[in-house]
């Protein structure tokens, strides 16, 4: 690991070298790559170097260990020195984790209402308002692609595009089944009931990604139309764009251009056609999508929302979490941290193992 570390410093001092000349910034596409791959750089680099000083303080410690005089503070420096090299290091091993290609990417989400009916329908929507919420917290920008709403405000299906530097990175842990317990606003009898919902977390593919032939597309245009007449336009700016080779379809009606409809739709599109070739390269990922994402049905769950006990439990890592109210309003934080910790747990273990 320490013979990486060192080549990674080389390469970094070498990068420092180029970002100093003025004639690279002649060209803005090779200078702004070289500015990411520094800033990607510079935490492991800043690692590196806090780990050697540590291990240069630990050195002379141990040097100083034969003064008599000096023994007691030079095993106390040293043993300071030790932890701060320890720590440097699990700091390191995690740093040089294969990235995910996709942590800085938009994300496409899609929410879905599963069983449980109408409650169901009115849990998509909360569940909505969550991420709305903490995609506010975080500084993102949401667009709405297009919404199937219910006659009393519940979603029976809604597609976003989440604008935001690492948005996926936050919110790819976020698919699949999420359950709720919870006594519906339609029931009378104030008994509980159990419902679910389907989250999908997508990274949006860029444009030169995916080739679309024009010849391939179906567009169709039509009147937008909503739950008791909401949203109704009285031209036909909404857009129905099929992908005749593969049967996709993806719709837009929540903008008032058709123009706009049209773009945003194009972006669902290569995004679904993107995440489509990951799954033929690579059949792992096909599996794991199913079982993050399944049918709604709340027996695929990979959290609970119960709200007689005001508690959130997210059962792929045991974790529960007494805040419900909280997270319902976007803090989002504490579990997306721990996902995320986990995550890094399980492939630091596996780095091992190989």
């Amino acid at each position: 690991m320490l013979e990486k570390l060192a080549g990674i410093e080389t390469r970094y001092l070498m990068m420092e070298e180029k970002l100093a000349s003025p004639d690279l910034y002649s060209d803005p596409a090779a200078a702004a790559k070289l500015l990411k791959e520094q800033k990607e750089l510079t935490p492991i680099v800043e690692a590196y170097r806090a780990y050697r000083r540590a291990q240069t303080a630990a050195e002379d410690s141990r040097e100083l260990m034969s003064d008599p005089e000096m023994r007691e503070l030079a095993e106390l420096e040293y043993d300071e020195a030790q932890e701060e090299m320890a720590r440097r290091e699990a700091e390191l091993k995690l740093l040089l984790l294969p990235k995910d290609p996709n942590d800085e990417r938009n994300v496409v989400m899609e929410i879905r209402g599963g069983v449980g009916g109408e409650e169901a329908a009115l849990f998509a929507g909360s569940l909505y308002r969550m991420y709305s919420m903490y995609a506010d917290r975080q500084g993102w920008r949401i667009e709405v692609i297009s919404r199937n709403e219910t006659e009393i405000g519940g979603i029976k299906e809604i597609n976003l595009l989440i604008n935001g530097q690492g948005a996926y990175s936050r919110l790819k842990f976020e698919s699949g089944v999420h359950r709720v317990q919870r006594v519906p606003e339609t029931e009378s009898g104030g008994r509980i009931h159990t419902s679910a919902a389907s989250v999908a977390v997508l990274p949006e593919a860029d444009e030169v990604e995916v080739e679309i032939d024009p010849k391939d597309l179906q567009i169709d245009t039509y009147r937008s139309s909503g739950a008791g007449g909401q949203h109704v336009n009285k031209t036909e700016s909404a857009i129905r764009i099929t992908h005749i080779p593969t049967g996709l379809v993806v719709e837009c009606q929540d903008e008032r251009s058709q123009y706009a409809n049209r773009d945003r739709a194009m972006k669902v599109l290569r995004t679904k056609l993107y995440e489509a070739e990951l799954a033929r390269q690579n059949s792992q990922i096909a599996a794991e999508r199913r079982s993050q994402v399944g049918s709604g049905d709340r027996s695929e769950r990979i959290r609970t929302y119960n709200f007689p006990q005001g508690r959130v439990s997210d059962h792929r890592i045991g974790l529960t979490l007494h805040r419900i109210e909280a997270i319902m309003n976007g803090d989002l934080d504490e579990l997306i941290d721990a996902l995320i910790t986990a995550d890094q747990a399980e492939r630091l273990r596996a780095s091992e193992d190989a």
